[in-house]
């Protein structure tokens, strides 16, 4: 069989152009492989010409080529390294720091209180009643003078001037109406002069322990109050009283009405007013009957 007809144009075109695509591949193989690695012509070129005047130590120097090192600087540390920690510290608990010892607080030193120009060392009478009239109040102590008046709770009263060593004054019952303490001094006017304190205590006055639980009233006018004690609640007697009559040795009764019953301490003369009250623990069966009225035979 046979492959190529010289006498079939196409077959002439086919074989002409399969030529010329092995010269042109024959060619870029031959720049690959030869024509890259091959040098300028320039570089084989000597320049030909006289040289420049001057020997080689009088040519200038050439400015070196700034080195990228020279820009390199040094950076301070300003940290410290941390130690190498406790090998048997457990990682994982939480950092406690160390106390710190606190510095001792510093009080400052008190000063120290002035000791009065005047002083006051007892009283008379140092204890009273509430509730009791206007007394006389004696002063003792050293360096009065007849300008010092006596104050009780700041109010000052009506002093009577004896001695460097004692002062009297006269008490209103409106500043011991009520019991507690009271603050009794001596000064002048202007305050320079001035002495310490001085307690003065008013008491609760004795009270009547009874109950006023009923009345019986008569036709003349002399009524009778119908009283118990307090104190012991099994306590079931009943006292009977008419006006003028006196509880234990002290209370005296002044008046009887229904609403009421007043006793007056014959000591203090301080006066007590029992209201009528219904005691509904007494048994009625252990009380007389109370009556309104009671009728007398002429």
């Amino acid at each position: 069989m046979q492959l190529f007809d010289p006498n079939n144009p196409n077959e002439r075109k086919k074989m002409i152009a399969a030529a010329a695509l092995l010269v042109v591949a024959i060619a870029v193989l031959g720049y690959v492989f030869f024509g890259g690695s091959s040098k300028s012509p320039s570089q084989n070129v000597a320049v030909k010409g006289p040289r420049p005047v001057g020997s080689p130590m009088n040519r200038p120097t050439p400015e070196p080529t700034p080195d990228d090192s020279a820009f390199l600087q040094p950076i301070p540390a300003t940290w410290s390294v941390p130690g190498v920690g406790d090998p048997n510290r457990n990682i994982f608990a939480f950092y406690e720091p160390t106390p710190r010892p606190t510095p001792p607080v510093r009080i400052p030193t008190p000063t120290p209180t002035p000791v009065p120009p005047m002083a006051i060392s007892s009283l008379s009478p140092s204890t009273i009643y509430a509730r009791t009239a206007d007394f006389s109040l004696e002063i003792t102590g050293d360096k009065f003078t007849a300008a010092v008046r006596v104050t009780v709770d700041g109010r000052e009263l009506p002093t009577r001037f004896i001695s460097s060593q004692q002062l009297f004054t006269t008490v209103p019952a409106a500043l011991i109406s009520n019991p507690g303490v009271r603050q009794v001094m001596a000064r002048t006017g202007d305050g320079k002069l001035y002495s310490n304190a001085a307690t003065l205590n008013v008491t609760p006055p004795p009270l009547p322990n009874y109950n006023f639980v009923g009345i019986i009233g008569k036709p003349r006018g002399n009524d009778t109050a119908v009283l118990q004690k307090k104190a012991d609640k099994d306590y079931k007697e009943l006292l009977n009283v008419q006006r003028g009559d006196v509880l234990e040795g002290r209370f005296r009764v002044n008046s009887i009405s229904e609403r009421e019953v007043v006793l007056v301490d014959t000591t203090l003369r301080i006066r007590h007013t029992i209201p009528f009250t219904l005691d509904t623990s007494i048994n009625p069966q252990s009380r007389p009957p109370v009556r309104r009225v009671d009728s007398e035979e002429p």
